[in-house]
């Protein structure tokens, strides 16, 4: 599911904190776009897709965002959920974003499964 989620992210034009030979596939940090309120887009993911990511701790506060794939995260049609609900929301908050490209992305990565 990994791949999956990273190929959508990184078609929206998400960037990883962590270079990939160095990343848990399990937990995900992307910087967040310019520009965007971070808990505002958490508390809409949370409140109207009934999905939570995490915060940057510490020094990344506000820069960056945990996805994890564990359990039942880890399933493909949460996955999706999670790249379009993310999608959505950064696109409504009118961030710097490529659009309409992400679901296209892991749909190819787990036709390829």
């Amino acid at each position: 599911m990994h791949n999956a989620l990273k190929a959508g992210l990184e078609a929206m034009g998400l960037s990883f904190v962590v270079d990939e030979a160095h990343r848990l596939p399990q937990l995900n940090a992307v910087t967040i776009p310019e520009g965007v309120d971070d808990a505002a887009v958490r508390n809409r993911l949370l409140n109207e897709f009934n999905l939570e990511i995490g915060a940057g701790l510490g020094a990344l506060a506000g820069k960056v965002w945990r996805i994890g794939l564990m359990g039942h995260a880890a399933r493909a049609e949460n996955v999706l959920l999670c790249v379009s609900a993310l999608e959505a929301v950064l696109n409504e908050r009118g961030a710097p974003i490529n659009s309409g490209v992400a679901l296209s992305a892991v749909q190819k990565v787990l036709a390829a499964r």
